[in-house]
């Protein structure tokens, strides 16, 4: 079964940052003669033998982790080259981490670092969930109802990102996050899900703020129960 998978701009953008080092790195391997950098005279014009092999694995490295992360298999990879004592060239360095760069490229195109990040962020919005059900079932509906609604909140940030939607807006100069209203009706907006589904969200969200404001009696324990449910259902429905 053919699944079609689209990429977000900050996915292009990645891996156009990729290309960009594996271009660099392929003109400098080209330059090479006996094993020893011949530099042609429009490329790298400015830097000589190794310490071109250095400004790329430093490149490298910040990509990984600009990317992935300190957590990652690709940085963990990364940093088992650079600490091994036998590889002692730098030039040599670069020819294995650049190996782990092309990893991440093509998991990129394939889209198998998007689905790896969703499940991250599936088990941590989990572990919220969880947490306001036992709350719940202790009898302390209010906080219960703040931390589901600011999960689902940290949910639509998520979703933005993933589907290319800015979720700060400039004012007076300055860069203030977008209200969660405004990133749900965004959100339905670009159709990442239906109008009904920014109904429930809308309600939540205003669950959220009585709870949040101290409005305690305007809602109630099944309330809560339901808006606990809805929210987990509509985080699998739509991951990010």
């Amino acid at each position: 079964m053919y699944i079609e998978i689209t990429m977000n701009a900050k996915e292009k953008l990645f891996i156009k940052q990729i290309e960009e080092i594996i271009k660099m790195y392929t003109k400098y391997v080209s330059s090479l003669k006996d094993g020893s950098p011949v530099l042609k005279k429009k490329s790298f014009k400015y830097v000589k033998g190794d310490i071109l092999s250095n400004v790329l694995i430093s490149r490298i490295m910040n990509t990984i982790v600009r990317i992935t992360g300190k957590e990652s298999e690709y940085y963990k990879q990364a940093i088992e080259i650079l600490n091994n004592t036998e590889i002692n060239r730098p030039l040599e360095r670069l020819y294995r981490l650049i190996s782990v760069l092309v990893g991440l490229h093509e998991d990129l195109k394939a889209g198998y670092l998007k689905s790896l990040s969703e499940l991250i962020h599936a088990d941590v919005f989990s572990d919220y969930i969880e947490m306001a059900e036992y709350l719940l079932e202790e009898g302390y509906k209010d906080p219960a109802a703040v931390i589901t609604g600011s999960t689902l909140e940290e949910h639509l940030r998520k979703s933005c990102i993933k589907n290319g939607i800015d979720i700060g807006v400039i004012a007076g100069g300055k860069t203030r996050p977008k209200k969660a209203d405004t990133l749900n009706s965004e959100l339905a907006k670009q159709n990442v899900y239906s109008k009904l589904e920014q109904k429930n969200v809308t309600a939540w969200l205003d669950l959220r703020n009585k709870a949040a404001h101290g409005h305690y009696n305007e809602y109630d324990d099944n309330q809560v129960k339901q808006m606990i449910s809805g929210v987990r259902d509509f985080i699998l429905r739509n991951p990010a």
